[in-house]
């Protein structure tokens, strides 16, 4: 259960810099026992990775509290917080961190980053139109990277996130500042598709809308699990589309949908990406380190008026982007064990059906 934000704040806040100093105080210490340790374990130095990635992470976010309360500050106590001038300071905080942590990454894990997807840039002259960004969602921090991959080309990432995840005070500061929504555990039905319309009402020409529509990473337990549950509902069709998808869940329309009726204007870039997903348990990422693989991004970007207006032909729509993204996956991972109904996706030349 999440605390009140007023005790993240109190007692959160001020042990990431003490966690930081105490660690940087016993520093050699730590260096000789993971360096001790690495030497039992398998693979090239693992837990001499780990401490230096910590100490990366927790010098990261010392930094970037420090700037955050800076801001604070300097914006009159936060009253001109939301000011297009301070909230554009804030996306240059958040991308200077996660280059940081994304940097340190390909470093000291072996991790590559590749996105392929050039239309993400806003437009060098003239008006650009916002984005609707719909990504599969598998694998550790691939939300992270994501965001990181749009603040890199300008854009202003307004993110849909678990509540959860501001244990972490960066996260809790930060995206509190900017449109963001935090998914409660046991809110409302529709609370999520009212703050998604909402946040997509004013999205500004370099803004972008992330949203992961499968609503949980990719597992293959997950992949079965959700095969079983429209099976004992008694959706055996849709229980037999979600078994032609080998590496995506099955997409559930509501969120994507309420942010194409709140931003009528905007396109929309579907993202599909590999090289985490095998990461499944901590004890897989553990066993992984160094992983010494490339994280691979693609990007489609549909212009607005190739997209349906009616929200049935929407959400068949969506569907059948995803089992392009399906077909992209099993085009890249192989397409062993896979039906054939999914391998003639894979060969098709993904014709788009036309809008109504």
């Amino acid at each position: 259960m999440l605390p009140p934000r007023w005790i993240r704040r109190t007692l959160l806040v001020p042990a990431v810099p003490v966690l930081t100093v105490l660690l940087l105080t016993l520093l050699p210490l730590w260096v000789i026992v993971a360096a001790g340790a690495s030497i039992y374990l398998p693979g090239r130095w693992r837990a001499l990775r780990v401490l230096a990635f910590l100490l990366v992470y927790l010098l990261a976010d010392t930094v970037m509290l420090v700037r955050l309360l800076w801001l604070w500050l300097a914006s009159g106590l936060g009253r001109r917080l939301h000011e297009p001038r301070w909230q554009g300071r804030h996306y240059d905080a958040m991308r200077s961190y996660l280059a940081a942590l994304v940097r340190a990454g390909r470093r000291i894990f072996g991790v590559g980053f590749d996105l392929d997807a050039e239309d993400l840039l806003p437009a060098s002259h003239g008006r650009d139109r916002p984005l609707l960004v719909l990504s599969r969602h598998a694998g550790p921090g691939d939300s992270f990277l994501l965001v990181h991959g749009l603040l890199q080309r300008g854009r202003r990432p307004r993110i849909v996130l678990k509540d959860t995840l501001q244990w972490s005070p960066v996260i809790d500061i930060g995206l509190n500042r900017v449109p963001c929504f935090f998914v409660g555990r046991g809110a409302p039905r529709g609370t999520g598709a009212l703050a998604i319309r909402e946040l997509a009402s004013d999205l500004g020409s370099d803004d972008a809308l992330v949203l992961f529509p499968e609503g949980q990473n990719w597992t293959p337990s997950r992949r079965l699990r959700s095969i079983d549950s429209l099976e004992a509902a008694g959706r055996h069709d849709d229980a037999e589309a979600a078994r032609e998808l080998r590496h995506v869940l099955t997409p559930r329309a509501g969120g994507a949908l309420a942010a194409l009726e709140g931003a009528p204007s905007a396109d929309v870039v579907f993202i599909v990406h590999t090289g985490l997903e095998h990461l499944v348990s901590v004890v897989d990422i553990w066993r992984g380190i160094p992983f010494g693989s490339d994280v691979s991004v693609k990007g489609w970007r549909v212009p607005r008026r190739e997209v349906p207006t009616v929200p049935q032909a929407q959400d068949a729509w969506l569907q059948w982007w995803w089992r392009r993204i399906d077909a992209w996956l099993i085009d890249h991972l192989g397409t062993g064990a896979v039906p054939d109904a999914v391998v003639a996706v894979v060969a098709e030349e993904h014709v788009e059906p036309a809008p109504d």
